[in-house]
């Protein structure tokens, strides 16, 4: 589960990280208060102030109704409604997300942290993530902050440093110092970061994430080490264990047809073809969609209907692939283990029978449990579905509709 910029840091301060304080406003008038109220706890005169929105690239991206940047400067309270105007309720196009871009519904007013002093501010990158290939937790980091980590990973991967950490162990005091030692800290700096470090692995660890992100990390110019901006992904496997983490979910940044697959127990995953699919088991979707492709289709959504393919549970699973515009055609894929493949012969015809006339082609194979009985089902149903035996036939015949 992906959070907003300003619920990752609250995670990230309520384990002890120091961050870049701010405060969430949804109208101007909110951030113009929130702004007095953040000047009155800190001290900042300039508010930075960022739109709220599950991608990257805020503050190269434009509002599309106004051209404002996602992220602007303040230069004072008399400039912060108006910038929170040229944000709020505009949508955000950057190079994560598509052409349209995405609603901006809530901005941060956070304070300046960029301020004059004795020494000069620094920006670093650092992240906390699985490494798939040792099955352990790595914290990567660079001295090249506030940049697309991609393009230094591209240009001088050299500047890409990583500290493997063992599970069992923990982040060692020598992997914290080191971290700090190849980011050129010295000093209160050098002390700072490795405390950093330590609590940034803590809040990793503690909040079941799967990822955080934080571009940049910033030296300030009094050798302070704080989070600027911050990029969580939580594990949705583990938020039974946090439902205060689980209430933080903006269902409004998500796709609506996926929201409400998830709410009536559906694994639906939208993409961008013609076919859709509805299958059950995982393995067996992945395999499907694999052969539509190869077959000349390309597949509409990724479906799982699970073990329990009742008429209810089809039907379900017919309008929400229905509502996808570009679907062509729908392959019904399903393998009789646990469920009878009659069972799902019925629901479909029911589903079908309740939903009126369905206007595109369904080509449906049951194998499995009672599979002849199935078959026998749908073809004597009257209705325009086609049934096949094999898989090649069905995305044959699939591939002959959309052609």
């Amino acid at each position: 589960m992906n959070l907003h910029e300003y619920q990752g840091k609250s995670i990230l301060k309520s384990f002890g990280v120091d961050i870049q304080e701010g405060l969430v406003a949804d109208t101007s008038e909110v951030a113009y208060e929130a702004a007095i109220k953040l000047a009155e706890e800190t001290g900042t005169e300039w508010f930075v102030i960022k739109a709220q929105i599950h991608a990257g690239g805020r503050g190269k991206g434009t509002v599309t109704e106004s051209g404002s940047h996602g992220v602007v400067l303040a230069k004072g309270l008399s400039e912060v409604k108006e910038k929170a105007d040229g944000i709020l309720g505009g949508h955000l196009v950057t190079a994560q997300t598509s052409a349209e871009g995405k609603k901006v519904n809530k901005v941060l007013i956070a304070q300046d942290v960029y301020y004059p002093g004795e020494f000069e501010t620094e920006e670093f990158y650092m992240s906390v993530l699985l490494d798939r290939s040792s099955g352990k937790n790595i914290i990567m980091y660079s001295p090249e902050g506030g940049m697309d980590i991609e393009a230094v990973a591209e240009k001088t991967p050299e500047l890409i440093f990583t500290e493997t950490i063992d599970p069992a162990l923990g982040l060692q005091a020598f992997q914290a110092r080191r971290i700090a030692f190849n980011l050129g800290l010295s000093g209160m700096a050098f002390k700072q970061m490795v405390k950093f470090s330590y609590k940034l692995y803590e809040a990793y660890i503690g909040c079941d994430a799967s990822m955080f992100e934080i571009n940049p990390v910033l030296k300030t110019s009094d050798n302070k080490i704080i989070a600027v901006d911050s990029k969580v992904s939580l594990d949705g496997n583990a938020l039974y264990r946090h439902p205060d983490y689980s209430a933080m979910r903006d269902k409004t940044e998500e796709d609506p047809t996926e929201v409400e697959a998830d709410e009536i127990g559906l694994n639906y995953v939208k993409l961008d073809g013609n076919v859709g699919c509805m299958v059950n088991g995982a393995g067996l979707a992945m395999a499907t969609m694999d052969i539509i492709k190869l077959s000349g289709g390309d597949p509409a959504n990724f479906l799982d209907v699970g073990g329990t393919a009742d008429a209810a549970r089809v039907e379900q699973a017919f309008r929400i692939i229905l509502k996808d515009p570009s679907v062509k055609a729908i392959l019904v894929n399903i393998f009789g283990g646990i469920v009878r493949c009659d069972r799902v012969a019925q629901g479909i015809v029911d589903a079908y029978r309740n939903m009126g006339n369905i206007e595109i082609p369904i080509i449906v194979r049951l194998q499995g449990t009672n599979a002849d009985e199935a078959k026998k089902l749908i073809d004597e149903s009257g209705l325009e579905v086609t049934s096949v035996i094999q898989l090649q036939e069905a995305a044959d015949a699939v591939a002959a509709v959309v052609a």
